[in-house]
């Protein structure tokens, strides 16, 4: 089974994306109670998978400490690429850049610097395929760890629902456990 992971809470102050914010205090916090629930539901977790953006990287950390399984890091779970706007603080892109949310951009539209909705979705896609196939002879759990965004999208994969930056069908808590079947 493939368990999927969001990362803890960063520095709400800021932009996400690809943003260099590793965890706040309260993110540490709520990666640690995961921890909990993982042995608390039995799960068999043999190999840790995370994206390499440090917030994501530092949750799985925690999680490799705790259960003795090295982390590999994947690029290509990364969240949206976000360009210019990655990691300011909302304050500044309130100014510079009102409105500009993922969810107001065209299909094409790209951020400053950054990706598109298309290009988002195409990559997710191609690194979920392709991750299935590299780890479907694996023995045990999998856990890989990556941003709401990215889950969002993975799921719609998987429940086979047309996936659109427009609406979040599947929204995930900040360190909340997904597993796939």
């Amino acid at each position: 089974m493939i368990i999927l992971m969001r990362h803890g809470a960063d520095d709400d102050s800021r932009l996400g994306g690809w943003s260099d914010a590793g965890l706040s205090q309260k993110g540490k916090e709520q990666v640690e109670k995961s921890c909990k629930l993982i042995d608390e539901n039995n799960f068999n977790i043999k190999y840790i998978y995370s994206s390499d953006l440090p917030r994501a990287r530092e949750t799985a950390e925690i999680v490799s400490k705790h259960l003795g399984l090295p982390v590999t890091l994947l690029e290509g779970f990364r969240e949206t690429n976000n360009g210019d706007l990655a990691g300011i603080p909302k304050v500044r892109f309130e100014k510079e850049y009102p409105g500009l949310y993922f969810s107001s951009l065209d299909w094409e539209q790209q951020y400053p610097n950054g990706e598109s909705p298309k290009q988002v979705y195409n990559r997710i896609k191609e690194a979920w395929n392709k991750f299935k196939i590299s780890t479907e002879a694996l023995e045990g759990d999998i856990l890989l760890v990556t941003h709401a965004g990215v889950i969002n999208i993975i799921r719609c994969i998987e429940e086979g629902i047309e996936y659109t930056n427009k609406e979040v069908h599947f929204k995930t808590a900040h360190a909340e456990i997904v597993p796939i079947k």
